[in-house]
């Protein structure tokens, strides 16, 4: 597979949708890429705020997890958790990213953040799993005011942020996100 190759097949997280909410009823669902895009933007945002707050972070390497993090799933697909009780998922992906990421020119380097994203290995991985679950709670958000219900499940995310160790920096995010939701219900 050469770099056009990984670059095309990449293209299949724009056409797959987010499984989550296409089982619960969300019509024409966010893409993975949607989500991926998000979460990247999100990253860059609050590892900034970490950074200027002191805390010794790497705004690139965050943000090249954040890239690289759903990137497996353009093979795998987006494996709802029903599924994932049938299905290893972890091994799946695993093996899908080292075959992406195999003809580019730094494999292990690729792999290596895609862990730490997976694994919770560095603050930048952690950083990102953050910024993911934050993500799918705005975007839960942003379909219950457009009329969908039946995501109260997605919602139990809140309380992996609240013990995450970014919370103390960014508690009124969540908490902002959490009371906007009871306003509009």
């Amino acid at each position: 597979m050469s770099l056009l190759d990984l670059f095309l097949e990449a293209g299949n997280l724009k056409r797959l949708p987010r499984t989550g909410w296409l089982l619960r009823g969300v019509s024409n669902p966010e893409s993975i890429a949607d989500h991926s895009y998000r979460v990247a933007l999100i990253t860059l945002f609050l590892a900034d705020e970490l950074k200027a707050r002191g805390v010794e972070i790497d705004v690139e390497r965050a943000l090249k997890i954040a890239l690289l993090h759903d990137l497996a799933e353009a093979r795998v697909t987006d494996i709802p958790l029903t599924a994932q009780y049938y299905l290893d998922k972890g091994k799946a992906e695993k093996k899908a990213a080292m075959e992406l990421f195999i003809k580019t020119s730094s494999p292990r380097e690729y792999f290596r953040l895609w862990r730490e994203y997976e694994e919770g290995l560095s603050l930048e991985g952690r950083l990102v799993k953050f910024a993911d679950k934050l993500e799918m709670l705005i975007q839960a958000y942003e379909y219950e005011r457009a009329g969908f219900s039946n995501l109260d499940e997605f919602w139990k995310a809140v309380d992996s942020l609240r013990k995450s160790e970014f919370y103390g920096h960014f508690r009124e995010l969540v908490e902002g996100l959490v009371a906007l939701r009871k306003q509009n219900r």
